[in-house]
């Protein structure tokens, strides 16, 4: 199928996206990597009467590091997050996940802020998001305003953008010290949508036992669950078989999934729970490896 007709906008500056954005809001789409909004305008599930184009905007590219956080611009494409060495060096958990997402061509044209946006409870990025405590950096007609990564979404597909407001960038936290990352799923094809899976930061003290745990899971809910004050059931402790068994249990008693066309509750929420723990302990391991 072919999309309904729109009128393209390519606009050089952030300050004409918005007012792109403003002058007509409920008729108007963002179009970046393209990924998950020309499907949908090909299916007619949406049918834009303006589509802004934003891939010339200069201030929504880039990588830079600023303190203890690397600001990554939203036009960053999903295989930069795989091939850039600042981003595999100073925040690993984006590179661990991306490697999920579709196949390669999706990932050359795809973007972290699309994917952010597009808020699916599926993706990994917005679980990602969620466990680097990241913060969305959002640009709209009343100015710049910063919202955590656990604010912004906000239901299936929905977030907490306001009128002719777009995302421009992302902060997520740089990874130091002894500690360490990972990101599993399970789907029913390699580059399909997630059933369940889970992401995880560990920092380890010197007896390389947890001091820190930041955990989240997908596709449980209608956003990315964030259970990181359910995980501090390791803290103080090695993440041995009885500790993560009780990890497991713990995040599985505190999910309700909601079933799907390839997944029961039950599977979910079983599947949630192993994954977690695995990926607790798959962290630990590249923590107590990390400056030792």
């Amino acid at each position: 199928m072919k999309p309904s007709a729109f009128t393209y906008h390519r606009p050089d500056g952030l300050d004409e996206v918005i007012d792109l954005l403003g002058a007509s809001p409920d008729e108007t789409k963002v179009l970046a990597g393209g990924q998950s909004l020309v499907p949908v305008m090909n299916f007619r599930l949406a049918t834009p009467e303006h589509l802004v184009d934003v891939n010339s905007v200069a201030e929504m590219s880039g990588c830079v590091r600023e303190n203890h956080h690397l600001r990554l611009g939203a036009l960053t494409r999903h295989s930069e997050l795989l091939a850039r060495p600042e981003i595999r060096e100073h925040c690993p958990l984006l590179a661990q996940a991306a490697v999920f997402i579709g196949h390669p061509q999706i990932r050359t044209l795809g973007t972290l802020g699309g994917s952010l946006a597009h808020a699916d409870p599926s993706a990994e990025l917005p679980g990602v998001a969620v466990t680097l405590n990241a913060t969305m950096v959002v640009r709209g007609p009343e100015g710049e305003r910063r919202i955590p990564a656990h604010e912004f979404f906000v239901s299936h597909f929905t977030t907490s953008l306001e009128t002719a407001e777009v995302l421009t960038a992302v902060e997520v936290p740089v990874s130091d010290g002894r500690r360490g990352s990972a990101f599993l799923e399970v789907a029913a094809r390699y580059g399909d949508f997630a059933m369940a899976g889970a992401a995880a930061t560990v920092a380890v003290g010197e007896d390389d036992t947890v001091t820190e745990v930041q955990l989240a899971c997908i596709s449980v809910s209608d956003t990315p669950v964030r259970l990181s004050e359910v995980a501090t059931v390791v803290v103080g402790q090695r993440p041995t078989p009885d500790v993560l068994a009780a990890l497991t249990e713990s995040v599985q008693q505190n999910l309700d999934p909601l079933p799907s066309l390839k997944a029961s509750a039950a599977y979910k929420r079983r599947t949630a729970g192993v994954l977690a723990a695995r990926a607790v302990e798959r962290a630990w391991r590249q923590a107590t490896r990390r400056n030792s």
